[in-house]
């Protein structure tokens, strides 16, 4: 049996831009993306739950190294409000617990209470959410009819436009930073409106660098992978993203083969012309992305995170 066929899978890098699909979990897409490529390492960047639909970045092998930067990128949603119905979750999978006469609201009145939610803004994480308390989920605790008191978190919502509205459903597209819940959005909105509401479907349209668009569907990604088992992974490793792409705003630094050698023993060098502070991509022209680096007070650069690129197979 060959190096890249063992039981602990191939030493593959890159990531998988998913549109998951509705009814299954992050942690289960995964499971899936991981086996169709059998990859030996694999992991996501922020989950969406069974719900939800969308982008759903994927990092394989060593580009689970920038899997927490993704995490912590802006994500945008378009999202479907059912007003004058609040369920336990906030969403459409819990239970109904409360029922209002939703009113023939004006696009003015709409867009009033949703202009309140544009900007910093304080929320309380839902119950049904994998925030952890004490090192337990809050779903778990959710699940066993726990209700316990939760911190306001501050989060930024950059825009919310009204994409469709008719009778008790408002269409929004929003944009909004890391951690912003969406079905806590969407349960106050419905209570600036006076009706109460929650969140009926989730769609994520982007993800730091990413975007919907530039998605693949499981199904195309079975079809591949079928091809795989005859002819190889090189149609199925076509889909696959490089690493730096995910850092893709942030500057880059080209090392010259003495500064590459003593920035992978991890050593911190001098380059000229480099940026002044923070995080940054390097590169040298031998061995193309090293990784991440940061830049000193001193002004020289050091090495944060490297990359064990190998050739994918």
């Amino acid at each position: 049996m060959g190096r890249g066929r063992n039981k602990k899978g191939r030493n593959i890098s890159g990531i998988v831009l998913l549109d998951k699909p509705l009814g299954i979990t992050s942690n289960r897409a995964l499971q899936i993306v991981k086996r169709l490529f059998n990859a030996a390492k694999a992991g996501h960047t922020g989950s969406l739950d069974p719900l939800a639909t969308g982008l759903l970045p994927l990092c394989l092998g060593e580009a689970t190294k920038v899997s927490g930067f993704l995490l912590d990128a802006d994500k945008s949603y378009i999202a479907t409000i059912k007003l004058g119905v609040k369920t336990s979750s906030a969403d459409a999978e819990g239970e109904a617990i409360e029922t209002r006469p939703v009113e023939n609201y004006s696009k003015k009145q709409i867009k009033a209470a949703i202009e309140h939610f544009i900007g910093d803004i304080e929320q309380i994480p839902p119950m049904h959410s994998a925030l952890k308390v004490d090192g337990q989920p809050l779903y778990k605790l959710a699940h066993q009819g726990q209700v316990i008191e939760r911190k306001a978190r501050s989060v930024h919502i950059f825009d919310i436009e009204i994409l469709r509205y008719e009778a008790d459903e408002i269409d929004i597209a929003v944009d909004c930073s890391k951690g912003t819940y969406i079905r806590t959005l969407a349960e106050d909105i419905g209570e600036k409106l006076g009706c109460g509401a929650h969140l009926s479907a989730l769609r994520r349209t982007a993800s730091g660098p990413f975007y919907l668009e530039d998605s693949i569907t499981l199904e195309e990604l079975n079809n591949l992978a079928e091809h795989a088992r005859e002819q190889g992974f090189a149609d199925l490793d076509s889909v696959l993203i490089p690493a730096e792409d995910a850092l893709h705003d942030w500057e880059s630094i080209n090392l010259s083969s003495d500064a590459a050698h003593y920035i992978c023993q991890g050593q911190a060098v001098l380059v000229p012309k480099s940026p002044t502070s923070g995080l940054v991509r390097l590169f040298s022209d031998e061995k193309g992305f090293l990784g991440i680096g940061e830049i000193l007070d001193d002004g020289r650069v050091t090495p944060r995170r490297l990359f064990l690129i190998e050739n994918n197979g």
